[in-house]
């Protein structure tokens, strides 16, 4: 499951709170409205928790570390929505046995038709449990209907990263 965040900076408040608080769903919802009535002043109520659940994002997972394996996904399809929405089905269909930790889809602004995805996995061992899974190899099969040429793979150890900010 996706982890959530609510950030207090993106609701302007009398008290200028500046906290930022994740997790899963529902027990974020139930500390944000605490800290929001705690803090913020505000009455506890099912307008605050609904309110409070509009206003969560996922929580970014890009915190990958030395030893990680990356695999670079270079493919060309015209029919990129589609795509999205097999990747999407897959995400659902594979669940819990996902290994893959998180991904990034880029469109190629220098030649049309072209995308990369870039897939983050713990391990170069998670990542071949994930493409050996049933879910992803009709997933990677029906990509391929929808691709006008061979995807090509890049296949990375992480050494180290670099955090810029």
């Amino acid at each position: 499951m996706t982890r959530k965040y609510v950030d207090c900076r993106e609701t302007p408040s009398v008290s200028g709170c500046t906290l930022t608080m994740s997790g899963e769903e529902d027990e974020l919802v139930r500390a944000a409205v605490r800290h929001m009535s705690d803090v913020h002043g505000h009455p506890e109520s099912d307008e605050l928790r609904e309110a409070v659940r509009r206003d969560l994002h996922d929580e970014p997972v890009a915190d990958t570390k030395s030893g990680a394996f990356v695999q670079l996904i270079e493919f060309h399809t015209d029919r990129i929505e589609e795509i999205e929405r097999l990747a999407q089905e897959w995400a659902e269909a594979i669940g819990a046995e996902r290994t893959a930790r998180w991904a990034v889809v880029g469109a190629d602004r220098d030649r049309p038709g072209t995308y990369v995805e870039i897939v983050e996995f713990p391990s170069r061992e998670a990542a071949m449990a994930n493409s050996a899974h049933p879910v992803t190899a009709r997933f990677a099969e029906n990509v391929g209907k929808l691709s006008t040429e061979e995807p090509r793979f890049v296949n990375l150890e992480v050494r180290h990263t670099t955090d810029f900010s």
